[in-house]
């Protein structure tokens, strides 16, 4: 339905007027983009016509340049006449007096010109201009020029000796130092282009060296004005020569003097001008040369503590010359207490790290044990170790002593008025005393830090030895196990004993077996060559050790053999009797067992437990199910 409300005329005339506002407006503002539309477009077309024509000059410009570049040289016999000349440099080899050229390697000349006229023609001579300074200027080799190729484009050219006359080729005659090569144009307006081999001589009076040679090329048009250009041959070192050291042959060890492997240092810490040590630095190039005449670089050393470096040039960090087949350099004490990290390195290896320890004055404390339990009458070297250590905590390595606590201590082993000096093992950071054994018995032993007992400042814990001097009576045989896996390691010991079954001292006992020595029914395999008693079960003849050893299982006042268990399980029995050094009585058998537990029985017994297991879950899990029946039908009920 069409309303019949009227609009008031006032109403229509606000409104046209409104609507005409508004189109005046939507003019104006497209009247001004068009406008401003149109000025943005004369810009642009004014800036590329000015691209376009900064394009045209520097197109212009550049066909100006590149006619401006000379053309192909033209010669014809006119003053000034140039010829083209491009260099390629050489490489070339040492050589003895009389050895063969490097033609292979040579360098390249390459010449290039148009001839105006037939018969046109330039020579091309060499000069040497410099060499390397070892080598004798009369003795510096001259340069040889073989034809390459005639780069000919037109026309026919000739390429010769100009003093012999003779034509050059490929593989041709090559000139020395006072021969010219010719090349002429075989005809008018032909290109005479011609590129050469350069290579040194092998004159018997040249022998090559290492270094970089330059030759002079010089190109002289006929009638024409010479030019110049230098091409370089450059002769590598041999590898056995090379002065860079390479860390797969070059060495550095620490140790009290001139070192092949590294050692423990333990010095004392007060400054002196004595050297306390060194490091052996050896540098060897890549070939591996073992004089050490080759590699040559300074050496770099710096310490955390300490001093390291000469009598001349030393301190906490130093450059250091080498110039030798072998260098100690020094280490000194400076009064620092402490350990010591010191590296070494050149320009172009880095050695390992090394340690030093600079220990103070006087020991803090000194702890003995007893390595020998069992002494000779006589001598008896590492009977007693003794660690020391300083207030810092660092070992002590300075001078100690032993000697027995008592007077009859001393009539059975050691002195008490003259204490034995102790030596430092710089491998295992600790000392060892030597013992004197005099009568059988048990003796104490102390260590000190002084030559004599009145002027010692510390004294270590008081320790027990015992000396034997009786027979040897019988033995003992034993396994280090009761029981071993299939095909373990094993050791066998062999104890000799006296008459009251005590353990005697280091022995060598011949004919403690009988023949055959010790035997078994069980499948043993004998350890490694050269670690055991003549690496044989059958030897009658044993050696006891003094001391143990956790490497070869050595255990004081035994002998050891070392064997694998057989593959199977079951008892190993073995069984040796007593020799002829023996008395008679002893002259019986002696066994010792062990068990090699069967791998299939073990195997079996998991099998076994498995299965009680599996029984022990399937129980639990039927509890489990009725359990939770149960608890459904009393949610139902």
């Amino acid at each position: 339905m069409t309303s019949n409300k009227q609009v008031s005329p006032a109403i229509r005339i606000l409104r046209g007027e409104r609507d005409a506002s508004a189109r005046a407006t939507h003019l104006e503002a497209a009247t001004r983009k068009f406008l401003v539309t149109t000025n943005e477009r004369k810009y642009m077309s004014t800036k590329t016509n000015f691209k376009r024509i900064a394009l045209v000059a520097v197109a212009a410009l550049g066909m100006g340049v590149l006619s401006s570049v000379p053309s192909q040289a033209v010669f014809s016999g006119a003053a000034g006449s140039s010829i083209g000349i491009t260099i390629t440099n050489g490489t070339g080899s040492l050589s003895a007096a009389g050895a063969g050229s490097d033609s292979t390697t040579a360098g390249v000349i390459t010449t290039t010109g148009l001839a105006l006229a037939a018969a046109d023609s330039y020579t091309i001579t060499t000069a040497k201009k410099s060499w390397p300074a070892t080598q004798t200027a009369a003795l510096a080799p001259v340069l040889n020029l073989a034809l390459k190729d005639t780069l000919t484009s037109t026309g026919a050219i000739e390429v010769k000796n100009n003093l012999s006359g003779a034509a050059l080729n490929a593989t041709g005659a090559a000139s020395d130092s006072s021969t010219l090569v010719s090349v002429s144009a075989a005809v008018a307006n032909s290109y005479a282009n011609a590129s050469l081999y350069a290579f040194q001589d092998s004159n018997s009076a040249t022998p090559r060296i290492a270094g970089t040679y330059v030759y002079t090329v010089i190109v002289t048009p006929i009638s024409g004005t010479a030019q110049t250009a230098d091409i370089t041959i450059t002769v590598a070192a041999a590898a056995a020569d090379s002065k860079v050291a390479n860390a797969s042959f070059s060495t550095a060890f620490i140790g009290a003097t001139t070192a092949t492997t590294d050692e423990n240092l333990s010095k004392l810490a007060t400054a002196s001008e004595t050297p306390v040590g060194v490091i052996t630095v050896k540098l060897r190039n890549a070939s591996g040369v073992t004089d050490g005449t080759a590699a040559r670089e300074s050496v770099t050393i710096t310490t955390t503590i300490g001093q390291v470096g000469t009598t001349s040039n030393r301190g906490r960090s130093v450059i250091l010359q080498y110039a030798a087949s072998s260098v100690d350099y020094n280490i000194y004490a400076d009064g620092t207490a402490g350990t010591g990290t010191i590296t070494i390195s050149t320009p172009s290896v880095t050695f390992p790290t090394k340690s030093i320890t600079f220990y103070a004055a006087a020991p803090t404390s000194l702890v003995a044990s007893v390595a020998t339990p069992n002494l000779r009458v006589g001598t008896n070297s590492d009977a007693v170790r003794v660690t020391a250590k300083d207030a810092n905590g660092n070992t002590w390595g300075g001078a100690l002593y032993a000697y027995a606590s008592t007077a009859a201590d001393a009539l059975i082993a050691g002195s008490l008025t003259t204490p034995a000096l102790c030596t430092w093992d710089a491998t295992d950071n600790r000392h060892e005393c030597g013992i004197a054994g005099t009568l059988a018995g048990t003796a104490k032993i102390k260590v000190i830090n002084a030559a004599t007992v009145a002027a010692a400042t510390l004294t270590s814990n008081e320790v027990s030895v015992v000396v034997n001097s009786n027979p040897v009576n019988s033995f003992k045989l034993s396994f280090d196990k009761a029981s071993y896996a299939p095909s373990e390691r094993a050791r066998i010991y062999v104890t000799p004993v006296d008459s009251a079954g005590k353990e005697v001292a280091v022995t060598t006992t011949t004919n403690l077996f009988a023949a055959g020595g010790i035997t078994t029914a069980s499948s043993l395999t004998f350890g490694p060559a050269g670690t055991t008693q003549a690496d044989s079960l059958t030897v009658v003849q044993i050696t006891t050790s003094a001391n143990s050893s956790s490497t070869t299982g050595a255990k004081p006042g035994s002998a050891v053999y070392t064997v694998f268990m057989p593959a199977s399980g079951g008892t190993v029995t073995i069984t040796a009797t007593g020799g002829s050094s023996l008395p008679l009585a002893a002259q019986v058998a002696v066994t010792a067992s062990a068990t090699v537990t069967d791998s299939g029985a073990a195997a079996l017994a998991a099998v076994t437990a498995l299965a009680t297991t599996v029984a022990s879950l399937k129980t639990l899990i039927t509890t489990l199910t009725n359990l939770v029946l149960k608890i459904q039908k009393k949610v139902k009920a």
